[in-house]
């Protein structure tokens, strides 16, 4: 069998290894799901009414609903790629990892296997959040074409995302830490266009929303979602983050993973 062959055999069993655990322990699953539906219930019933009367047009509550519903998506899966952290640090200090280095265990297979378990638990948490998001009263006026793109973006920005939270779950001391560093990640689209237009913001901060990389990002899939063109220079800016978050995500994680070895917990 060929080396790729079996490295991907290897990623076929370290993603069983994942869903297992997902399985075992849902709760991490629960929570990683409830904290954006949390969020969208809060947004939509307490503040919709009056945010909606402040977007661009008017609105209500429904308006403010579909304004909203991209940044709701990115936090979803910030929160599924900062649980990804939480997985590889317990690993790195569990011991397992110590163990996989003594067996004929390809060493990409390891973190393929935390990627491709995070990407199956995005799928997932994305889906329950549209749902809850369409019984709330979304209507999108958006085709097939919009959808799928809408997906294929937010497949990219997990994919992302993922690498970068596994970079940070080596690079971390400790499952503690590894739990914290994430968290802005949860925490960006407040500071971009995910709930307010970066407008109305002031300068130093509207500054900040416009060049950080989740505005071109929910500001794509709003258009998408709406049915209506998509700037193009924002969804270059989209892709392009995503891509260069990936690719010096997984450069970092690798080196981090070749040099590292194991820790032992406390």
């Amino acid at each position: 069998m060929t080396t790729p062959a079996l490295a991907a055999r290897d990623s076929v069993t370290m993603l069983r290894r994942n869903l297992v655990h997902m399985r075992r322990y849902p709760s991490l699953t629960v929570l990683v799901v409830g904290q954006p539906i949390v969020f969208l219930l809060l947004f939509v019933y307490v503040f919709g009414g009056t945010m909606g009367a402040g977007l661009p047009g008017g609105g209500g509550r429904q308006a403010y609903l579909a304004y909203i519903t991209p940044a709701i998506l990115m936090i979803t899966v910030a929160s599924v790629a900062a649980a990804t952290a939480i997985s590889v640090a317990t690993d790195m200090t569990g011991g397992i990892i110590a163990r996989l280095r003594t067996m004929a265990v390809s060493r990409a297979a390891v973190l393929a296997g935390h990627v491709l378990g995070a990407m199956l638990q995005s799928v997932m948490a994305l889906a329950a959040v549209v749902a809850i998001a369409l019984l709330l009263g979304l209507r999108s006026p958006a085709g097939l074409s919009e959808w799928l793109c809408a997906a294929g973006l937010l497949m990219l920005v997990a994919f992302a995302l993922t690498w970068l939270t596994v970079a940070l779950g080596l690079a971390s001391p400790s499952v503690e830490a590894a739990s914290n560093l994430p968290m802005p990640l949860v925490f960006l689209p407040f500071l971009g266009s995910g709930f307010v237009p970066v407008e109305s913001m002031p300068a130093g901060l509207r500054w900040f929303a416009e060049h950080q990389p989740f505005t071109p990002i929910m500001d794509t899939l709003r258009s998408l979602l709406a049915g209506t063109p998509v700037d193009g220079g924002n969804a270059a800016a989209a892709v392009a983050w995503c891509v260069v978050i990936a690719a010096a995500s997984y450069v970092w994680a690798r080196r981090l993973f070749d040099r590292n070895r194991p820790r032992t917990a406390g």
